[in-house]
């Protein structure tokens, strides 16, 4: 049997495998606006900090944060927030945790706006997937013009926790940017 090779980030735990096969750099989940401010969340959260530390927490998160819906998150209170700051399931950095209350209500001022949260981000990368043939991890860049301009329109929309390692993060996780490696089994796939 034919052993499959994954991008290398994701040969060290089974949890990261599952995550790269189903999930990252798939637009399956990208045209709900729950998703991806679950994963700017998620990323966001991630600052300092490993992607397993991460995935390992996700479902406290969704629970503690009621599945990323952003209405229920913009009207988190201050009471909330000391709540959450107890939650061992989740990282109880009060400035991350203010930060995705925050970005809840950035993220329905997009919704307003764009209609949409997947249509605003579409319309940023040019309404196309970007993507890449690297052929080792080495070589994927941690930050590109891309991001770098996506961070900057996000913050100046009042996101937080979205500098441009964390919005090309993102861009990778949601699909928008694919940088599956050249021996990985998704590489050259068809993309969506």
């Amino acid at each position: 049997m034919k052993e499959k090779h994954r991008c290398e980030w994701a040969e060290e735990n089974a949890l990261l495998a599952q995550y790269h096969d189903e999930e990252w750099g798939s637009l399956t989940n990208f045209q709900d606006d729950s998703y991806l401010f679950e994963m700017v969340t998620l990323e966001g959260a991630q600052a300092g900090l490993s992607w397993l530390t991460i995935l390992k927490r996700r479902a406290a998160y969704r629970e503690a944060f009621q599945h990323f819906h952003p209405e229920i998150v913009a009207a988190y209170t201050d009471e909330d927030v000391e709540q959450l700051k107890q939650n061992a399931g989740i990282i109880r950095n009060q400035s991350k945790i203010k930060a995705t209350i925050k970005n809840a209500s950035a993220v329905l001022e997009l919704q307003r706006e764009f209609g949409s949260f997947h249509r605003y981000l579409w319309e940023f990368a040019g309404r196309k997937q970007q993507v890449n043939h690297w052929k080792t991890h080495k070589e994927v860049p941690a930050e590109t013009a891309l991001s770098i301009d996506l961070s900057k329109d996000l913050k100046s929309r009042g996101f937080s926790f979205v500098g441009p390692v964390i919005c090309y993060s993102f861009l990778q996780a949601v699909g928008l940017v694919v940088d599956h490696t050249a021996q990985c089994f998704k590489s050259g796939e068809e993309k969506g």
